[in-house]
């Protein structure tokens, strides 16, 4: 057999077996966006991330699209620059879920040709 087809032969017997890894990451758990909102500011989240998650001074940009919730449960578990990690001892699995949720239910904000003083 060419080394191309057997190459082709075992990208396909791979394939199926991904499936369910994708699906893993791309889970993404029930939480309660309202106790999330509480956390997000007992926690202090809000002081570099701004109320909404908008960014600020010190921290970037988080909402209203968060970026996929197993890098954002790792990045809170294992931050790079000056963020502090959050420890299971800190914020439960329970509580980033919380908080994520709050994040996803953050509007987007409005484009500026939909805000009437800016369009004079």
């Amino acid at each position: 057999m060419k080394p191309v087809l057997i190459g082709l032969a075992v990208s396909m017997l791979s394939a199926p077996l991904a499936v369910p890894s994708l699906q893993a990451q791309a889970a993404v758990p029930e939480g309660n966006g309202q106790n999330g909102k509480r956390l997000f500011v007992e926690s202090y989240c809000s002081a570099c991330h701004g109320t909404m998650g908008q960014g600020g001074a010190a921290g970037a940009r988080i909402a209203p699209r968060p970026i996929a919730f197993a890098a954002f449960q790792k990045y809170l578990r294992q931050p790079t620059g000056q963020m502090v990690p959050y420890t299971r001892n800190v914020l439960s699995d329970r509580d980033l879920a919380d908080i994520y949720a709050f994040l996803r239910s953050v509007p987007a904000s409005s484009s500026s040709k939909d805000i009437a003083l800016l369009r004079q």
